[in-house]
């Protein structure tokens, strides 16, 4: 009975990443090391963690740029110039966004996470720790922006 009830969480959480480009083991591995970028540059990681909104995707982007789906437990790299970027998420309906600083030759943590509205699902998006971060990307998969 256990075993049972243990296999359908999973079996959602698989089914979640159906359809959602998925980096290969190698460039995973590449940003699991954190690497600082070189110049002016920054780069920023966002991540999906906790379990709310298992079996859904979660739409995050960055205003003017890349888009991605994070499914339960994935993030995705993306390194770019110094300076003020919109990072935000969508649910249905419902949009947020939270404006983050990219410096030079820093590595910055996003945390987006689903949460539950009164009419439906809502986001969120925050800036977290690196260590926060690091710990929660370790245990995730890459995803391949769009």
């Amino acid at each position: 009975m256990i075993a049972k009830s243990l296999a359908l969480p999973l079996l959602l959480a698989l089914s979640a990443c159906a359809g959602v480009p998925m980096a290969d083991p190698q460039a995973d591995q590449e940003a699991k090391q954190f690497l600082r970028p070189d110049g002016d540059r920054g780069a920023v990681y966002i991540y999906r963690s906790g379990m709310f909104g298992l079996v859904r995707p979660l739409d995050v982007g960055i205003t003017n740029g890349v888009n991605a789906r994070l499914p339960y437990n994935s993030y995705l790299r993306v390194d770019g110039p110094s300076g003020p970027i919109e990072i935000g998420c969508a649910a249905g309906d419902y949009r947020k966004s939270t404006q983050v600083n990219i410096t030079p030759g820093r590595v910055t943590f996003v945390e987006a996470s689903m949460t539950a509205g009164l009419w439906g699902p809502h986001c969120d998006v925050a800036e977290v720790a690196p260590d926060q971060g690091e710990a929660a990307i370790r245990s995730s998969k890459r995803v391949v922006a769009q």
